[in-house]
């Protein structure tokens, strides 16, 4: 028979164990980013990615690249900061959640038609050694997170208390290299505002529903 200080000391181990090992709390889930009414983006939802800073351009739409290729089709600003640009929807690397999150993987999607027969799913494009830049184009691959869609992912990361910043640092590939860079905004030669992978400055960011 076993003696009561064994008991005692059983219980308390098998106590210990179940607080050390229990399951995370949903209140440990990273934090909701927020629109420009303070509401949670939703996946699925339209919305415009504008920026935080007047007198920096407008929203986003679709643009040719620098070289003047036209497919797939680049992630570029407006000019005029009056102007939305053109809605996007956010879909998670888990699609059953329906709230976005910071640090939280996202494919990011124009709501809208191009001339090109590509999706309007963001991604990183290959290096351009002219400008020593990766550009944020189109035709990527929605879902499907591995090896073979690592560029297609980005990510939404706060920027000060209010702010947030748009990020390329996938995880969808444990084993993969992977660049992890802040996206900001480089103004080519023909004056046109392309989104690319910065050491810099990033493009700082608000959420505003379409």
């Amino acid at each position: 028979m076993r003696s009561p200080s064994f008991l005692v000391l059983l219980s308390l181990f098998l106590f210990a164990f179940s607080t050390t090992f229990s399951p995370v709390s949903a209140e440990s889930a990273p934090e909701a980013v927020r629109d420009t009414k303070g509401d949670k983006l939703r996946a699925g939802v339209n919305y415009y990615i504008l920026p935080v800073v007047r007198g920096s351009g407008g929203g986003l739409k679709l643009g040719t690249k620098l070289n003047g290729t036209r497919c797939p089709l680049d992630v570029v600003q407006e000019q005029h900061e009056v102007v939305d640009g053109l809605p996007l929807t956010f879909t998670p690397v888990d699609p059953k959640k329906g709230v976005i999150r910071v640090s939280t993987d996202q494919n990011i999607k124009f709501s809208a038609m191009s001339y090109c027969v590509q999706s309007t799913v963001w991604r990183l494009s290959p290096f351009d050694e002219s400008t020593g830049k990766w550009f944020i184009t189109t035709s990527g691959v929605e879902g499907n997170p591995g090896i073979q869609t690592v560029g297609n992912w980005f990510k939404i990361e706060k920027d000060g208390d209010r702010d947030y910043k748009l990020v390329h640092c996938p995880m969808v590939c444990n084993f993969c290299k992977v660049i992890c860079k802040d996206v900001g905004i480089f103004i080519g030669d023909d004056g046109v505002r392309r989104l690319a992978l910065t050491d810099d400055t990033p493009f700082k960011v608000m959420f505003k529903k379409a």
